[in-house]
């Protein structure tokens, strides 16, 4: 996937995402909104941040701690991401395949790239 498909690729599921975020947190309240969107705890990851993470581990690429640790969150911050990001996924159609290559180190992914100049 080139970096134009991913983006847009991000930008298709990114509103979706952010409407299923919102009815979810609905839910939990039990009623609408008292207060503007914006205000309140802020998400660890932002929309790209979740497609991207659960896309990576969709190429099984990486484990759930080699994400968390790339983005700088714990494992099952990328776990809930993934949840979140699978229906979507499936609704729009987007399938991903396994990849070959496996990381489980940051050290491994620098190792990869590095052995490809470019």
């Amino acid at each position: 996937m080139t970096r134009q498909q991913l983006g847009q690729f991000i930008d298709t599921l990114t509103p979706a995402l952010e409407i299923q975020r919102e009815e979810v947190l609905r839910a939990r309240r039990g009623h609408e909104r008292l207060v503007a969107p914006g205000t309140g705890a802020k998400a660890k990851l932002t929309a790209a941040d979740r497609i991207l993470g659960h896309a990576l581990h969709l190429r099984k690429l990486a484990t759930m701690n080699l994400l968390g640790q790339l983005f700088g969150v714990t494992a099952v911050t990328i776990c809930r991401a993934s949840q979140e990001v699978r229906p979507l996924l499936e609704a729009h159609g987007h399938r991903i395949t396994a990849s070959t290559a496996r990381f489980r180190t940051p050290a491994g992914i620098t190792t990869f790239v590095a052995s490809d100049p470019t």
